[in-house]
Formats: C-alpha cells, sequence, structure tokens
C-alpha cells in the first residue's frame, strides 16, 4: 500500500501497488482525518473502478460516516461539488492519465483542498497500516446524489458560438465523453468519445506524442482550424494547431489571461516553475501579476487561493479558476479558450499565429534524467552555472529555477522516479543549444548508465 501513496494522490496498478483491504482501511480511516460526517464519491470508467467504489464505502460507512454516490464522474466535477455543496470530505476515483491496469484515489477536503502527502495522506497511511477497525454499530447510510444539471448550468455563461469554427475533440475514451456533447455541442468531429476503461485506441495521456498522434491526422485532414484533447479523468486538456502540431499547454496561460483582460478582470495568477518565461513576460504586460509556484494541484490550488488569485495554469494542462473554487477544469478552461481561438479566427488570426505571438522563447522541452544522487546533480548544475554568469533571479523551491538575462533553466527532481527533469529556454535557438549543451555534460558525470532519455 506505501508505494501507492504518492505527493499528490493514492496511485498505482490495483491488485499490485494497492488492493480492495487496503482500500477498506483508506475509507474507514478517512471520516477520522478530515473530520467527516459524510464523503462525496465519483469514479471514473476504469474496470476496477466499481470494485474500489465498493470496498471504499464499506470502510467510510463501517466508520459512521455516510456516503453520497455520484457515479461516473470527471475529477473537476467532483472538486466542483465538493465545495459548491459543502462536504467536508471526497473522494475521486481514478488514476488519470495513467493505463488501463492503474487505478486510484483524489482526496479532498471541505472546500475542494487537496490531501496531498504533506496535508493528509502521511496521517492516512499511518492510520491504514496500524490503526485498530472496530465498525461502528450504528453504520454509515449510502445514498446517489446527481448534480450533472447543477454542473451544466454552471459552465453554460461560458458557453459560446461555435458553429464558425471547425474543431476535432479527441475524448481518449475517457471521463470527458460523460458531458462533451452538451458542453461543445455537436458540430466538432468528435473522436474516441465511447467511455471504454481499457482505453482501446490510445493511453488517455495527451502528454504522450504516440497518444496525440489520431488527433493531428483528423485536424490536418479535416483542414480544422484546432483540436483538443482531454486526459483520462478530464482534468486536464491539450490543443494541436491547424498544422497538427501539439501546442505546449502552458502557452494557454496567456491565452487565457486574454480572456480575462476582455472580460475586463485583471489580478494575480500563478504558473508553475517549469512554465515558459514568454507565458510570464506575456502575461505581465497584459496587466496581471504572476506568481511562481511548485508543480502539482496540491501546491497550486492552494497557491491561488492564498493569493486569491484568479486564474493559473501549468505546463502539464492544469488549469485553475478563483471561480471553480480555485480548483482546475479541462471544461471550463476548453470553453474559455474555444472564445479566443475563434475571435482570433474571425481577425483573419490562425491558432499558430496566435501561439506564434505568445512564444518568443525556445525551449528543450522536459528532459528526463536517471540520476540516483539529485541532490548533489543540482547543487552543482546551480552552482556551476551561476559562476558563469550572474543570475537575475534565483528559485529554490521545487529544485531550482535559475534565470539569467537571455535564457533560465528548471531543475526538479521527480516526486515518484529516480529522475532530475530539467527544461532549459533561451531567446535564441543557438542560446539554447550552448546552454543546453553546457548544463548536460555538467550533469553526465552523475547519470546511471543507459538508462537516461528524453
Amino acid at each position: 500500500m506505501r508505494n501507492a501513496f504518492k505527493a499528490y494522490d493514492i496511485r498505482g496498478i490495483f491488485d499490485v501497488d494497492f488492493n480492495t483491504d487496503d482500500v477498506y482501511r483508506i475509507g474507514y480511516f478517512l471520516p477520522r482525518l478530515l473530520n467527516a460526517d459524510k464523503v462525496l464519491i465519483g469514479m471514473d470508467v476504469r474496470l476496477s473502478s466499481q470494485t474500489i467504489y465498493e470496498n471504499l464505502s464499506r470502510g467510510i460507512t463501517d466508520a459512521g460516516a455516510d456516503v453520497h454516490f455520484c457515479g461516473l464522474s470527471t475529477t473537476p466535477m467532483i472538486y466542483w461539488a465538493t465545495a459548491k455543496f459543502n462536504y467536508p470530505a471526497s473522494v475521486m476515483i481514478t488514476a488519470s492519465h495513467n493505463p488501463a491496469n492503474y487505478n486510484g484515489l483524489k482526496i479532498s477536503r471541505s472546500e475542494a483542498l487537496p490531501v496531498g502527502f504533506d496535508s493528509g495522506l502521511s496521517e492516512l497511511l499511518e492510520l491504514a497500516e496500524n490503526g485498530n477497525i472496530i465498525p461502528t454499530e450504528k453504520k454509515g447510510v449510502v445514498s446517489s446524489f446527481n448534480f450533472r444539471d447543477d454542473y451544466i448550468n454552471f459552465l453554460k455563461p461560458y458557453f459560446t458560438d461555435i458553429s464558425g469554427l471547425k474543431i476535432a475533440v479527441d475524448c481518449s475514451n475517457g471521463m470527458s465523453s460523460l458531458l462533451v456533447k452538451e458542453i461543445l455541442g455537436h458540430s466538432p468531429i468528435y473522436l474516441y468519445d465511447t467511455l471504454d476503461g481499457t482505453f482501446p485506441n490510445h493511453q488517455p495521456n495527451p502528454l504522450e506524442p504516440e497518444n496525440i498522434v489520431d488527433l493531428s491526422k483528423c485536424v490536418v485532414n479535416n483542414k480544422c482550424d484546432f483540436g483538443l484533447i482531454f486526459d483520462g479523468d478530464a482534468d486536464r486538456v491539450m490543443f494541436v494547431d491547424e498544422k497538427g502540431r501539439f501546442i505546449q499547454p502552458d502557452l494557454m496561460i496567456a491565452v487565457l489571461s486574454d480572456y480575462f483582460a476582455s472580460e475586463g478582470k485583471y489580478g494575480k495568477c500563478i504558473q508553475d516553475i517549469r512554465t515558459s518565461k514568454s507565458v510570464t513576460e506575456y502575461v505581465e504586460s497584459r496587466g496581471f501579476e504572476m506568481y511562481i509556484w511548485r508543480v502539482g494541484r496540491a501546491y497550486a490550488a492552494l497557491k491561488l487561493r492564498e493569493i486569491n488569485g484568479l486564474f493559473g495554469g501549468e505546463l502539464a494542462g492544469h488549469y485553475y479558476f478563483r471561480d471553480f473554487y480555485y480548483s482546475d477544469s479541462a471544461y471550463l478552461a476548453a470553453l474559455i479558450i474555444l472564445s479566443q481561438i475563434k475571435k482570433a479566427k474571425e481577425k483573419g488570426i490562425s491558432v499558430s499565429d496566435l501561439i506564434a505571438g505568445i512564444s518568443v522563447y525556445h525551449g528543450s522541452g522536459e528532459i528526463n534524467l536517471h540520476i540516483a544522487d539529485k541532490v548533489a546533480a543540482m547543487d552543482t548544475l546551480v552552482s556551476k552555472m551561476k559562476q558563469a554568469e550572474v543570475p537575475t533571479k534565483i528559485m529554490d523551491f521545487d529544485g531550482y529555477r535559475i534565470e539569467f538575462a537571455d535564457w533560465w533553466f528548471n531543475i526538479r527532481p521527480s516526486n515518484t522516479e529516480p529522475y532530475l527533469r530539467l527544461i532549459l529556454e533561451a531567446r535564441t535557438p543557438e542560446l539554447l543549444k550552448e546552454k543546453l549543451d553546457a548544463a548536460l555534460k555538467i550533469l553526465e558525470p552523475f547519470k546511471n548508465p543507459l538508462k537516461h532519455g528524453h
């Protein structure tokens, strides 16, 4: 079970990393951890989700708390309902973008605040491993809860007439299929829009290039204006331009800023420590105050709430909104970005031109380096780069982000794997190559043989 407890959630191969007994124990101790008399539960379409639900629910009710079950849901639906209907705790049964044999639990407390390893999961693990279970005489009650209409009504003000746009939508056979046609209508070309927990067409992870091949072909062959693709639990959405080229997800934070500026709404926003400096400079030029923070919802949602930020996003395709209880919503992000792409088309601006106007830095992409001694490698790289040139800014949370006049890099340890992740950006391709070659040369002695890669 311990292997399944990650930085942001509980996740692993079902019946290998965690099993039904583990889920029961987690359910039993969850109400105690979050001081909850009722727990909202939703699930994705994975084949193991129903079994996990039954054991989780049994644990919760044996502890004396009630279960309100929503059935099949997107992850953001559960975040929204947790806050909207004042639940003290919720669980979304999902493994997000992982393969079909994985599953997991995304846990939130009141106001949809994330429960990560630093904010409750470590205590839950201790209880689940070592606590005594004594089922209560008065068991909790299980009931159904359907808030679908409320959720659609919340999103309706963001609906836009997209009849003038030709778009392709890949649902990855995941949870976005649940409501996507009620939200985007029937004019888009839909791919893999049936719910299927075996994910027969491609893995539900849009960050992997092989998983966007079909969408890219569809966009090009049908002369679409652009395409969008959801991950398995529909908390992330990503885009390809009219040429079928993948758009780096953090660049869409800049497009979101255009929307809020057009609405006359200004304020603070967040990006993660990996986000392109193109985004920072663009968003700040629009009149917003940008905060850079750690990777992952467990940190981003809390930071956005702390600063009362308007919106934010991450390199991985999460987009957060104050009006969504500071949580991430792929549907909401898609609707807002659609409205901006429609405006651009009306001015004769293609999606590729829109993005070219934002992306002024040249980037390496995220490079994974198989390194055991992560701290020594990071410290050596930072030290040598600082000796060679005076930084303009130093950030030392979530690894390091060191900025210089014309380039920057972020080096951070993976939370779950023996990798260091390196991103480097520069104003010219030549400078990018020079600095990337220098960084990789410094890190070379630390790498484990034959196990590094992109």
